[in-house]
């Protein structure tokens, strides 16, 4: 069996729940969904759309950070957004951060997410 690694963000505040942001198992990171909480823990959920998404996936980009990889690395995306008129918005951003690398990708829309949030962002990548 291999070593399982917790990974914690220097800096960001604890997960809310019962979780750890990032798992890495044999070069295999799985990252817990990010909602768009800033680094203080203050939140954004009266922001508007972009401001979220552009702090959820940071959030992600720091996890995949903190176990040593960069985009690059990431090989799945789960993208839950609140809303299908959110979709045009959220690919303008997601490309804007995510530069050259195009992981595999799924938006799904839902009908709400927690603590009235507009988008939540999860992850699988190879650091």
């Amino acid at each position: 069996m291999g070593t399982i690694k917790t990974i914690k963000i220097e800096g960001a505040p604890a997960p809310a729940g019962h979780y750890s942001p990032g798992i890495l198992y044999n070069g295999t990171l799985f990252i817990s969904g990010q909602l768009p909480v800033n680094k203080d823990g203050s939140h954004t959920f009266n922001e508007p759309f972009d401001v979220q998404a552009r702090v959820a996936l940071n959030n992600l980009l720091a996890v995949v950070s903190a176990a040593g990889g960069t985009a690059d690395h990431l090989l799945k995306v789960t993208v839950y957004i609140v809303g299908v008129e959110h979709w045009k918005t959220f690919n303008q951003v997601y490309a804007e951060l995510m530069g050259d690398s195009k992981p595999a990708r799924a938006v799904v829309p839902v009908p709400e997410l927690h603590h009235g949030y507009l988008v939540e962002i999860e992850a699988i990548a190879a650091v």
